[in-house]
């Protein structure tokens, strides 16, 4: 078995950008995701909203979380589209984590590593 770096990039951003990145992502050869609807804040730090006149704090905003495997396409390539197609310029564009990937096992055959992909 060749011995690839695999690495897992996770993705946080506006649940209005998405769609556009799944498709901006696909062109460059990515094909499967983990996608999550998460609460977060960072910079943000919520915003007030109005229930009924009544003003109240929301701590948490509402986000879309992209976990990605890879090995095939280059961590650069996803990064560069990610940036790409989130930045808006505003606070709340989203962040990139980048990991290294121990291991992968695929339950049904069990089958490792790249192979596992």
């Amino acid at each position: 078995m060749e011995n690839k770096a695999i690495t897992k990039i996770d993705i946080i951003t506006r649940t209005s950008k998405f769609e556009e990145l799944k498709e901006a992502l696909n062109k460059i050869g990515i094909t499967g995701m983990t996608v999550s609807q998460v609460l977060g804040c960072g910079l943000q730090k919520g915003k007030t909203e109005y229930y009924r006149g009544t003003p109240y704090s929301m701590d948490l905003l509402p986000k879309v979380k992209l976990e990605i495997v890879v090995c095939e396409v280059p961590v650069e390539e996803v990064v560069r589209v990610a940036k790409e197609v989130l930045r808006t310029g505003e606070i709340g564009d989203g962040k990139i984590f980048i990991y290294p990937v121990q291991n992968v096992i695929k339950i049904r055959t069990g089958e490792e590593g790249v192979e596992a992909l």
